[in-house]
């Protein structure tokens, strides 16, 4: 699978628990997406992938997402000083377009449906017109949407 191809280019994986709730799914049914309410997650965070998260922005490196869940519990965790809490915690976090990213640099996740949450959070990484341009050129080539579909890497 595509971890397992990251790890053998060298590229060091890091580990969270995550327990993703109903709201994640919900359709933003409101004009103003920052009244839409996701609902809390529930997330464990191990110390030793909060200092590997430590070490890699502190080297340079690029700390990369497997999940929209992950950016919402990585920013949740993240202290006014750029620590990473470790330890339990629950997010509400609502990305959307114009977010200050602190932890996050990019994001491997799926396609998502439309008018939802996730897709907003996605739009955050880049410009919504990218966003639906890249849809539109993987419906094109027949690539699987949510939650068991096909993954895009966001730089």
């Amino acid at each position: 699978g595509l971890i397992t191809k990251l790890k053998s280019a060298g590229i060091s994986v890091a580990y969270l628990t995550l327990h993703v709730g109903h709201g994640t799914f919900r359709p933003v049914r409101t004009k103003d997406i920052r009244r839409h309410h996701l609902g809390n997650e529930s997330y464990h965070i191990e110390p030793e992938t909060a200092d590997a998260i430590e070490w890699t922005r502190k080297k340079g490196g690029r700390v990369v997402a497997v999940g929209t869940t992950v950016v919402r519990a990585l920013e949740t965790a993240v202290t006014p000083d750029g620590l990473i809490l470790p330890g339990d915690g629950k997010t509400d976090l609502l990305v959307t377009p114009g977010f200050s990213f602190r932890v996050v640099d990019a994001l491997i996740t799926n396609f998502h449906i439309p008018k939802s949450s996730l897709l907003f959070l996605v739009s955050a990484f880049a410009c919504l017109e990218f966003i639906k341009q890249s849809y539109r050129s993987a419906i094109e080539k027949g690539y699987r949407f949510y939650s068991y579909g096909d993954a895009m890497l966001i730089l």
